[in-house]
């Protein structure tokens, strides 16, 4: 087997650090070549103008800021697919004739695949079916990486010079139920909306109770923990600043410094035992 391959495919700078960046991390210090495909730019993030002081536009400003992060994660490489940022839900943006969301799945798909196939990962992860918090482009990503993943090992899907491949394992990341419950309960204690949560006051966290994906890895990134605060913290204009601090912090302790997956592929089984490594018996 050839050397431990991890890839990350995603939507937006950030996404990397906010979400999984612990996962990474931890993987990149064991020695796993991790990989990121980061589908758009976040042309159409709000940044507040002090951090673009030196940028041209936001999207200069968040690649520099992901390339920052990718530093401190240990990333071997940022692979992008040049989609234009979709805004959230309902946004004007999401009809740009370039936003990810707008783009026919098969034809996102086959840019992921190009990187399956050239990066030839044993391990792919990626959104859950609602993209966390039924962002847009989070749910694009989602449904065109498990379609590459499954189409990969064809020859006749976006066939390039490339050799056919196909990865071992996919997951998606979510939210352990418990503790996202745990937020919306505190955050009316300390004065803030929990139907109105994140940066932009975009994000419903009561909608998402709803949905209970099942959790079947569980990644304990203590060791590295400081690795991805240090990493959010390059998301300055995102607020990542804020990552380790005050109540925000205090809820990312709470959750014992885990990160969980469901395994979308092979299928898991009822009576299997919660996974601890991703890459399990993989070689």
């Amino acid at each position: 087997m050839s050397k431990r391959t991890l890839l990350a495919v995603l939507a937006h700078p950030d996404d990397e650090s906010f979400g999984m960046g612990g996962t990474l991390a931890l993987y990149a210090s064991r020695g796993v070549a991790v990989h990121l495909v980061c589908a758009t730019r976040g042309e159409v993030g709000e940044v507040d103008r002090q951090h673009l002081k030196g940028y041209g536009s936001v999207a200069e400003l968040r690649v520099a800021e992901l390339k920052c992060a990718a530093g401190i994660l240990g990333l071997a490489g940022i692979h992008f697919l040049d989609y234009r940022d979709s805004g959230m839900s309902g946004s004007p943006d999401n009809q740009h004739p370039q936003a990810l969301a707008a783009q026919p799945v098969e034809d996102v798909a086959a840019k992921v695949i190009h990187y399956l196939r050239q990066l030839r990962p044993q391990v792919v992860l990626t959104f859950d079916p609602i993209g966390g918090y039924h962002h847009p482009d989070h749910v694009a990503i989602h449904k065109a990486t498990v379609r590459a993943f499954k189409q990969a090992a064809d020859p006749t899907f976006a066939p390039d010079d490339l050799l056919p491949y196909a990865p071992q394992r996919l997951y998606f990341h979510v939210m352990p139920l418990r503790f996202l419950r745990t937020i919306v309960k505190v955050l009316p204690l300390v004065g803030q909306d929990p139907h109105r949560w994140g940066r932009n006051g975009d994000i419903d966290l009561t909608a998402l109770v709803a949905d209970d994906f099942p959790e079947h890895a569980a990644i304990n990134y203590r060791p590295v923990m400081s690795k991805k605060a240090g990493a959010a913290a390059c998301h300055a204009s995102q607020g990542g600043g804020m990552m380790m601090r005050g109540m925000i912090g205090w809820l990312l302790r709470l959750s014992n410094a885990r990160e969980t997956y469901m395994r979308a592929y092979p299928p898991f089984h009822e009576g299997e035992r919660l996974e601890r490594d991703l890459f399990g018996d993989i070689l």
